[in-house]
């Protein structure tokens, strides 16, 4: 992502610094950069939602800074509002403060230390001008991520809803070279993703760090961050800015609940070094365009729950920040233990790899399609439905495009639309395909992550993009009373996911393998239209109907699972 700075010399009078902003604006839109120069006073300029970012030279060195002492930043908007940011460090004598303001106009900002003798770093101070928003990307268009005013989805602070269509590329970030970096995220884009959740510590894929070998912290009871590590990372996540596409970070992995830590030495963490951990990518992506996954495939339930809504209050606090959540193993379910934390913004959910009926059940009629009516809303979004191509679990078959397709529709219908998680085996270890992932014996031989990134179900995931973006996605809630006969009492894999709109004048029906569905006519818009939409192909298709005494049957146009469609008035 190239967030633009620029350096600009003006006059002290208001008339000067709004022509200099006008003069700005064009300059962005170019492209290009000026310097424009009156002998007076210098401003640095950034964009709305861009990135200031302004570096310190430390008058002490420390033996280990993340340790030794803190910088904070206090910036205060042209409003008089004010936030703390935390600075980093950044190697040697450097530290930074990375910052995105949401105001135009002109902003201050001051510093303060720990360590109140270092002149450097304590009682510091600066201004810059914030101009009207800029660039090419969604974020630069419209803001950063965060939640909607109904707390039923993602949305932009211009209000413009956030379609969450994920990867999961665990491995991708560490592994990959800038290259071949860039051309995962060009095939992604092209494939419609909004997003990339990806590990930024060493975990059990990769325990000995990045592709250069080397690890994100040394140490154990007082860890080291090696800054060369998150300077490789700064450029990895930059990239995905840059493409328009949402980075979610996994700050600390937590497979096993610490039990192994021959294979996650991050989760064997202290509590307060995961702390220092954490806060430390926090302050470096925090200017980003970022959702965090404090922590990943974890257990959070009963007691264990206790450490980590302590971690998440130090990392977070009250401070505003983009939405977070946490990871889960398959098939946890921790709303209960979260509920109440204000650091926790949505609910992340894994269905995992199984197949078996306790796996379908679990996914159809389990907690994401109860829980939602709960109080305290939050949007809930499947993280890891089946990868493409991993053996399932009970079956012992390569998970197919089928049953992939089928776990993310139901996993958009089954609770308010928000959004949802494709995997691919292959993709998320950053494979060769010449062995399983060291930690995943039992999961198949993956393809090669670039053959992987053209799986059957990963070109299908257009098409998922294509058809919520083109209607009022984030106005559907889970209806199942709009169905007059319900197949998946039978059996949990011929369960027919349906969702409309509070006002009756949108309807969503996903049909797994039936070649019929029946709807109450009591359900139906007024004046509907309707039409069939293929999620293997993304081709719509005529409907034909049969109107009976309280339904109507819809007939699916062949085999195979299908998208049915119907908007009118409201009932």
């Amino acid at each position: 992502m190239q967030k633009m700075i620029f350096s600009i010399i003006a006059g002290p009078s208001s008339r000067n610094l709004r022509g200099l902003t006008t003069f700005l604006a064009l300059v962005f839109l170019a492209g290009g950069c000026a310097t424009v120069s009156d002998n007076s006073a210098q401003f640095t300029l950034v964009p709305k939602w861009g990135r200031f970012e302004q570096t310190f030279r430390s008058g002490k060195t420390y033996d280990n800074p993340l340790q030794d002492t803190q910088l904070r930043v206090v910036f205060t908007a042209p409003s008089g509002q004010s936030r703390l940011i935390f600075g980093f460090w950044d190697g040697d004598r450097t530290w930074k403060v990375r910052f995105s303001p949401n105001e135009v106009g002109k902003w201050h900002y001051s510093t303060s230390c720990f360590d109140t003798e270092n002149e450097g770093l304590n009682n510091q101070s600066g201004t810059f001008v914030c101009t009207a928003a800029t660039g090419k990307t969604v974020f630069d268009k419209h803001g950063p991520v965060g939640i909607s005013r109904d707390h039923r989805h993602l949305a932009h602070a211009d209000g413009t809803p956030f379609f969450w269509l994920a990867d999961t590329a665990w491995n991708g970030a560490l592994l990959s070279t800038p290259a071949d970096w860039n051309y995962y995220l060009t095939r992604r884009k092209l494939q419609r993703f909004t997003a990339v959740q990806w590990v930024a510590t060493q975990w059990r894929a990769a325990p000995m760090g990045d592709l250069t070998g080397k690890p994100a912290f040394s140490g154990d009871d007082r860890i080291a961050v090696n800054p060369e590590y998150f300077r490789r990372l700064d450029g990895k996540l930059d990239a995905l800015n840059g493409a328009g596409l949402l980075g979610v970070p996994v700050l600390l992995w937590a497979i096993g609940g610490g039990s192994h830590p021959e294979i996650n030495p991050g989760f064997s963490l202290q509590e307060d070094q995961a702390i220092l951990l954490a806060r430390y990518m926090v302050a470096r992506w925090g200017a980003n365009d970022v959702v965090w996954f404090l922590a990943g495939d974890g257990d959070y339930r009963g007691v264990k729950a206790e450490r980590w809504k302590r971690i998440g209050r130090a990392v977070f606090g009250d401070e505003p920040h983009a939405p977070v959540t946490l990871h889960p193993g398959g098939m946890h379910w921790i709303l209960g233990e979260f509920r109440n934390e204000n650091w926790f913004d949505f609910l992340g959910f894994q269905s995992g790899h199984g197949d078996d009926a306790r796996t379908l059940t679990w996914m159809v009629s389990g907690p994401p399609s109860t829980d939602w009516q709960m109080d305290s809303p939050r949007p809930f979004i499947n993280l890891e439905p089946p990868y493409e191509n991993h053996i399932a679990y009970q079956s012992k078959s390569p998970i197919s495009s089928h049953t992939v397709r089928r776990a993310v529709y139901w996993s958009l219908l089954n609770s308010p639309t928000a959004g949802v998680t494709y995997g691919g085996h292959g993709v998320w270890g950053w494979d060769d395909g010449k062995t399983p992932p060291t930690d995943h014996a039992n999961s198949g031989i993956p393809l090669p992550w670039r053959e992987a990134l053209e799986m059957p179900g990963a070109t299908q995931m257009t098409h998922v993009s294509s058809f919520f973006t083109a209607i009022d996605y984030w106005r559907l809630k889970p209806s199942p009373e709009v169905l007059a006969v319900q197949p998946g009492k039978e059996d949990p894999k011929r369960h027919i996911a349906a969702a409309s709109s509070r006002q009756g004048d949108l309807v969503v029906i996903y049909v797994p393998e039936d070649r019929n569905v029946s709807i109450l006519q009591s359900a139906l818009p007024k004046n509907f239209s309707a039409s069939w939409y293929n999620p293997r192909t993304g081709q719509p298709e005529q409907v034909a109907a049969l109107m009976n005494d309280r339904s109507i049957d819809f007939a699916t146009p062949s085999e195979g699972d299908w998208l049915l469609l119907l908007t009118g008035g409201a009932r």
